[in-house]
């Protein structure tokens, strides 16, 4: 009769907590990769989202914004007026208010500056137009002597000019430049215009050449 060896001890099996230690490793790896393949799967379509919200932005900046500077009288006169008297740049507030998409300047009230930094190519406010009793100010509005470099951005460019870096740190809706008998202006889209002081003036019509009466007729024929 053959006889079992029962010396041999069986082989001992692993260890539950670390057996279960590994397992909680592979889980959490297939789990974080799960994870990653989502991710990696999510639908384009919030993407072009985000990508078109970012294009739409300055569209916000650039909503209500003026599409056109309207001078009344006193206006022009007084920048006609300040243009001719100062061989240096003057600068003024634009007092008026917006309708629709158009600014209407109602007048032009001096602003509060230090004339001794004042020079042909240089004038700050010391002071807003707001501290310096203007209300209702759309604007403000500064001159250049000899109507040279009346832009906002370099010729040929994008390229910002101080004017306009002025501009945008203000909280206006307008900044415009006086030169000669143009004004140059821009809004809160940042597109430059150009508006002619000339272009406001009233237009007349020539009158009507006056027809013959019968009695000028006889006249004529009388005399022929």
């Amino acid at each position: 009769m053959e006889r079992l060896d029962l010396s041999a001890a069986p082989a001992p099996a692993e260890p539950t907590g670390r057996l279960s230690a590994r397992a909680l490793a592979v889980r959490f790896v297939g789990g974080v990769g799960v994870v990653s393949l989502l991710l990696g799967l999510e639908p384009e379509g919030s993407h072009l989202t985000e990508r078109a919200e970012a294009r739409s932005a300055p569209a916000a900046v650039a909503h209500g914004a003026a599409g056109a500077v309207v001078l009344a009288g006193q206006a022009r006169r007084y920048l006609a007026l300040q243009f001719n008297a100062y061989p240096t740049e003057f600068m003024g507030c634009m007092i008026g208010e917006q309708k629709g998409s158009s600014i209407i300047v109602r007048r032009i009230a001096p602003a509060d500056v230090d004339s001794a930094e004042v020079t042909k190519t240089h004038v700050v406010p010391r002071i807003s137009c707001e501290a310096s009793g203007w209300t209702g100010t759309v604007g403000m509005i500064h001159s250049h002597p000899g109507a040279k470099s009346c832009w906002y951005y370099f010729p040929g460019t994008q390229v910002a000019t101080s004017d306009l870096q002025s501009f945008a740190q203000q909280p206006y809706l307008v900044d415009a430049i006086m030169c000669g008998d143009t004004i140059v202006w821009i809004g809160r889209d940042y597109v430059e215009r150009r508006v002619s002081l000339r272009a406001n003036a009233q237009i007349t019509t020539p009158a009507a050449p006056k027809l013959p009466t019968r009695g000028n007729q006889v006249a004529s024929e009388a005399n022929q």
